[in-house]
């Protein structure tokens, strides 16, 4: 056995190197040649091992550099609250630190390098006196430190800035949970769903106060932006209306000049004849095929008249439209009011000049109000209220009654004569007095000073003095025509005087307290319409239907007219209603076409009483009245006197 180990020790000896190697079956490196010789496995010769070696260098062996650490554990687990469970992180940290070392290096200017260099004084020790900070030779050793510019100052180190270390593991924090137990009985179900349908109601009632004052701030901006976009509109069309007048005016300044200046001279040499000058014409494009029905001034804007437009012809009813023009502007309507049904008559407040009462041909009577935005009437009858049946042929504004309130009276074919009352929002009917079935109304008016006293014609040709006060009865009955009486006119200063036409070819003059006419005048055409002066007692004006304007003054010529003239260009032109200014010497005529033509007296046809040199012109109405009274005594038989 010694010589065995003695052998192996020897070529042990001999071998200068070799090469370890694993095991086929077990795996294990052995790195002991003599082991490996005692359990009977060759080794390798040196040449072959540089041959091995020198295979091995000229193989390609790809490797990969990744950073992961080999030393990191793979099976790191971790409680989780979610899953209630330890489960494995697939997140481990990779970085492996190397080298760490930990500097003794102080900052200067830093407090612990400032505690370290007073340590030695405050331990008493003994200090040479070379190293003294007061010492020459210190002194000597310093040197002046370099003072920094403290304005301007960079310096040209830099340290570049580490970035933070980021990790993609987290961990949540574990959620608040709490044990709760107790015993639930129907009247708590019943109490909870009670609290919980309680607190919807409220959620919902806070919803809605939400939503509507939302929709409160939205219909108050749009309201707001509504009256703002108003108000510039209305601003807009007031420079334009303004801008219109101007327009029309520099357009027709000769007719303006004509309306305020001309006087015809020519009337010295016409043996007290008169003319009409023919001034301005208004005519609205969407009034086309429509009659001009009625025509009235307003009392308190002279230069404002309000224009009916409908049709007399039963066969061709349908739209109406009332319209309001001014002087100032011939070109276009003031205001338009659009209606279903044809406009008979109309009538403006002469104390409230924006209220308009206005008659239709289906019965309807109605109030308009200028102030008022809107196409729609203020108030307006219907069959509940007590409409008409029959055409309305006349209205007119009267005093307020007890309590204030504002009234009219229409008249209709029905036989109707209606007082109409303003009460609230609605209108308050009132009969005053029926006609007979035969008897249709077709024209009434009031008396200028006697309140309740009115006349009313009738479209078989008669005219019943009424009263307001006796409904039953008429007071008074005149045969005044044979046809339809068309208008009826009491006189502006005498209190006895009204006028009268039909389309008889007649105008007929009265005194209400005789039963016959004092003047008779035929026109040799129907009679539209007649209208008494506001300037004079004695001076009216007729129109007809050929064409012809007729103006009569009664102090000149008590037989025929002092102006007969055509005023329309076409001959089947018909006119239908003629007014007198309140103040201007001028009158507008109406036709059947729609249009209203004005014309300015010439000084013959507006003659006044002559005075004495050096008198002034009187302004009393009795004069007026004195002059028509001096007609009518010489027509008026005397009385007799006894046998």
């Amino acid at each position: 056995m010694a010589e065995r180990c003695a052998l192996v020790s020897q070529r042990c000896e001999s071998v200068t190197s070799f090469v370890p190697f694993q095991d086929e079956e077990e795996g294990v490196d052995t790195g002991d040649g003599c082991d490996e010789w005692s359990s009977g496995k060759a080794l390798v010769k040196p040449s072959d091992q540089l041959e091995l070696t020198e295979a091995e260098l000229k193989e390609e062996v790809t490797r990969i550099l990744t950073a992961n650490n080999p030393h990191a554990p793979q099976n790191i687990v971790r409680y989780s609250f979610k899953e209630r469970s330890y489960m494995t992180t697939s997140v481990v940290d990779q970085m492996s630190v190397h080298f760490v070392l930990e500097g003794s290096l102080l900052h200067q200017d830093s407090d612990e390098a400032r505690r370290l260099r007073a340590t030695p004084a405050e331990g008493g020790g003994e200090v040479d006196e070379e190293d003294r900070p007061d010492s020459v030779a210190s002194k000597a050793d310093m040197k002046e430190a370099n003072v920094t510019n403290q304005f301007n100052f960079s310096e040209r180190a830099s340290q570049t800035l580490n970035n933070p270390l980021r990790q993609r593991s987290c961990q949540t924090e574990p959620p608040p949970r709490s044990t709760f137990g107790a015993t639930a009985n129907q009247w708590e179900i019943y109490d909870a769903y009670a609290e919980e349908l309680q607190k919807q109601e409220r959620n919902k009632e806070k919803q809605k106060a939400a939503t509507s004052k939302k929709e409160n701030e939205k219909s108050k901006k749009k309201t707001l932006l509504m009256e703002t976009q108003n108000d510039d509109l209305t601003k807009m069309g007031e420079v334009a209306k303004i801008l219109e007048r101007m327009v029309t005016q520099n357009i027709f300044d000769d007719i303006a000049k004509d309306f305020k200046y001309f006087e015809d001279a020519s009337d010295e040499f016409r043996d007290q004849k008169g003319t009409l000058l023919p001034l301005w014409k208004f005519q609205y494009d969407q009034a086309k095929g429509l009659s001009v029905t009625a025509l009235c001034w307003n009392k308190k804007y002279q230069d404002l008249f309000a224009v009916g437009m409908g049709s007399y012809d039963f066969r061709q009813q349908g739209r109406g439209m009332l319209v309001f023009y001014s002087l100032k502007n011939s070109a276009f309507p003031e205001y338009i009011y659009p209606t279903d049904s044809g406009v008979l008559c109309l009538h403006i407040h002469e104390q409230h000049s924006y209220l308009v009462a206005v008659g239709f041909y289906d019965g309807c009577v109605a109030v308009y109000n200028l102030k008022n935005e809107g196409l729609e009437p203020m108030y307006e009858s219907t069959a509940k209220t007590g409409k008409h049946t029959d055409p309305v042929w006349q209205v007119c504004w009267q005093n307020d009654d007890m309590d204030n309130n504002h009234n009219f009276y229409s008249v209709s074919s029905d036989g109707r004569v209606v007082s109409w009352t303003l009460v609230k929002n609605e209108l308050v009917f009132t009969d005053i007095i029926t006609l007979s079935l035969q008897a249709c109304g077709t024209s009434f008016d009031f008396h200028k000073h006697i309140d309740y006293l009115f006349l009313v014609g009738t479209e078989e040709g008669k005219m019943h003095k009424c009263s307001k006060t006796y409904s039953s009865q008429f007071l008074e009955t005149y045969d005044a025509h044979s046809m339809a009486v068309d208008a009826i006119k009491w006189n502006h200063f005498h209190p006895k005087v009204f006028i009268s036409c039909s389309s008889d070819w007649t105008v007929k003059i009265w005194d209400h307290t005789i039963n016959t006419p004092m003047f008779t005048f035929d026109l040799n055409a129907a009679v539209g319409d007649v209208a008494w002066s506001p300037y004079s007692s004695t001076v009216f004006a007729a129109v007809t239907t050929d064409g012809t304007v007729h103006v009569f003054d009664l102090n000149v010529n008590k037989y025929e007219a002092i102006c007969q003239q055509p005023v329309v260009a076409k001959k089947k032109t018909k006119l239908t209603h003629v007014e007198f200014n309140p103040i201007h010497p001028i009158l507008i005529v109406g036709d059947d076409r729609g249009s209203v033509r004005s014309f300015k007296l010439s000084p013959n046809l507006r003659k006044k009483p002559k005075v004495k040199k050096g008198q002034e012109q009187p302004k009393n109405p009795e004069v007026e009245v004195a002059k028509m009274e001096k007609l009518l005594s010489l027509l008026r038989e005397p009385e007799l006197g006894p046998a």
